[in-house]
């Protein structure tokens, strides 16, 4: 996305504003930072969404993470899907996922099979080994921060304390909202152990 669309468009990683040259405009990032949920804050999570995309030859755009934020006495709360652009998104195989932020947060095109890497490769799902389908997102169904905010490891600063909302990218598996894409359930903890011992490998949109 022009978004920052990573699903982004979105981190989503995506793009804020339809991309012309080519059609991918959303992606999953295909690796995290390593660190678990700590990204580096939003700024770090859009440069890691830019370098993977860089890496396909699609750095030529601006792109940001979907993540929301809680709020500091420097910044107001941000929301994942104020950081995205407006749409239309595509996926690297070209297949539009959504086409603008009402698709998007209703009834929208993501599935394991549309909810691909930067490179066009399908992540795994519940019943893969190892399950990688928890999203980092910090948002609410809408793409709203989740209440306060908190959901969010530190604003992505944290891999210790804290707790971050997750989405399932293939539309399955446990929590209060098994299907949601963006808001299933909250992560047992930050590290890079407790992501994965929950379904995930600290990857967004």
């Amino acid at each position: 996305m022009s978004f920052g669309s990573a699903l982004l468009l979105l981190t989503l990683c995506a793009l804020p504003l339809q991309a012309q040259e080519t059609p991918m405009s959303f992606f999953i990032t295909s690796a995290g930072p390593g660190n678990g949920a700590d990204l580096g804050g939003l700024a770090g999570a859009d440069a890691h969404c830019q370098a993977l995309a860089a890496a396909v030859d699609a750095g030529d755009r601006t792109w940001r993470a979907y993540l929301s934020a809680a709020p500091t006495e420097e910044t107001r709360i941000v929301h994942a899907r104020d950081r995205i652009g407006v749409g239309p998104w595509h996926n690297a195989l070209g297949v539009r996922v959504a086409a603008d932020l009402a698709e998007l947060h209703g009834d929208n095109n993501l599935i394991k099979e549309t909810s691909i890497t930067e490179a066009g490769t399908v992540v795994n799902g519940r019943g893969d080994s190892p399950n990688r389908h928890d999203i980092l997102t910090g948002s609410q169904a809408d793409g709203t921060a989740t209440d306060d905010g908190a959901l969010t490891c530190g604003n992505w600063t944290s891999s210790d304390a804290g707790s971050a909302q997750l989405g399932h990218h293939d539309r399955t598996g446990g929590g209060a909202d098994p299907t949601s894409w963006n808001s299933a359930h909250a992560s047992r903890g930050c590290s890079q152990s407790d992501l994965r011992g929950t379904g995930g490998d600290g990857l967004f949109y």
